[in-house]
C-alpha cells in the first residue's frame, strides 16, 4: 500500500511539472513576440510555472519515501504522456503518427518497468547512509560523473554548445545526485516521525545541501532547454535521461537489485 501511495503521488507530481514546462514554454514565447522582450523572470505567467514545477518536486520528493527510486523515476512517463497532450491541445502543436506510437511505447515501457521494478524496501537510518555515501561502488560513480559533467560544462561555457542532449544530460547527472539525497531525507525523516529521531546526524544535514545545490542547477539548464527547443522535444529527451541516471544511482547507491531474480532483471531491462 505504502508503494502504491508512491506511485501514485509520483504520477500526480509528474503531471504538475509537464503543465509547468508547458507554462514556461508559453512564457518564453510571449516575451519573444514583444519589441523589447523582458527578462523571463520578471513574468508573473513564468513564476506560476516555477510554482508548479516545485510542487510537482515535492510531490516526488514525498514519493521516494513510499517507494524505491527504480519504481517511483519510471512513472515521469506521466510528463511525456501529459507534456504531448497539452501542447497538442493548448500549445496547437500538431501530432504526427510517431508521437502516438513513441507515447505507447513509453507507456508499455513504464508498465514493465514498475511491475518488475524491485518491491524490497531496506530501512535507511543515518548511519546506513553514511556507509552507502563512503562505499567504494558510490566514490567510483562520483569520480565518473563528476568528469563527464565537468566535460559537458566545458562544452556548454566555452564552446557554446547548447544542444538539448548536452542540456538535458547535465540536468540528468545533477538529478542522480538529487533522487539518492531526496531518497535519505525522506527516509529519515520519516523514521523521525514514527520516534527513531535520524535529525541528529550531521548526514542528515548534509544530504539536504546536497539535494537543494543539485535541484537549482537542474532547474536552471532545464529552464535554458525549454526557452531554446520545444516542450514536446525537452521532456521525452529528460524523462530517458533523467529515469535512465536515477535508477543507476538508485543501484549503486542504495543496491535495490542486490536480490532481484535474473527474470524480473530482465523483463526490467527490457522496459
Amino acid at each position: 500500500q505504502a508503494q502504491l501511495l508512491g506511485v501514485c503521488l509520483a504520477a500526480a507530481s509528474n503531471f504538475l511539472i509537464s503543465v509547468s514546462l508547458s507554462i514556461q514554454k508559453c512564457t518564453h514565447l510571449q516575451l519573444a513576440c514583444q519589441a523589447e522582450p523582458k527578462p523571463y523572470y520578471t513574468s508573473s505567467l513564468w513564476w506560476c510555472g516555477v510554482t508548479l514545477l516545485g510542487l510537482g518536486e515535492v510531490g516526488n520528493f514525498t514519493a521516494y519515501g513510499f517507494a524505491p527510486i527504480a519504481l517511483v523515476a519510471p512513472v515521469g512517463c506521466v510528463a511525456v504522456i501529459g507534456s504531448a497532450f497539452i501542447s497538442a491541445f493548448f500549445l496547437k502543436r500538431t501530432t504526427r503518427a510517431a508521437d502516438i506510437l513513441g507515447g505507447a511505447l513509453a507507456v508499455t515501457g513504464t508498465c514493465l518497468l514498475v511491475t518488475f521494478a524491485p518491491t524490497g524496501s531496506q530501512e535507511l537510518t543515518a548511519r546506513r547512509v553514511q556507509n552507502h555515501l563512503v562505499s567504494w561502488p558510490f566514490l567510483l560513480y562520483m569520480i565518473i560523473e563528476i568528469i563527464t559533467f565537468c566535460i559537458l560544462l566545458y562544452f556548454y561555457k566555452r564552446k557554446a554548445v547548447k544542444h538539448v542532449v548536452v542540456l538535458l544530460m547535465m540536468v540528468a547527472l545533477l538529478a542522480s545526485l538529487s533522487v539518492v539525497a531526496v531518497k535519505a531525507v525522506a527516509s529519515m525523516i520519516a523514521l523521525s516521525v514514527r520516534g527513531k529521531m535520524q535529525l541528529t546526524y550531521p548526514v542528515f544535514y548534509i544530504m539536504i545541501v546536497l539535494m537543494m545545490t543539485s535541484c537549482a542547477f537542474q532547474v536552471k539548464f532545464l529552464n535554458q532547454a525549454t526557452h531554446l527547443y520545444e516542450v514536446t522535444a525537452v521532456v521525452p529527451i529528460n524523462f530517458v535521461l533523467f529515469t535512465t541516471s536515477a535508477i543507476i544511482s538508485g543501484v549503486v547507491f542504495y543496491r535495490e537489485f542486490q536480490s532481484a531474480a535474473p527474470l524480473s532483471l530482465f523483463m526490467f531491462l527490457l522496459g
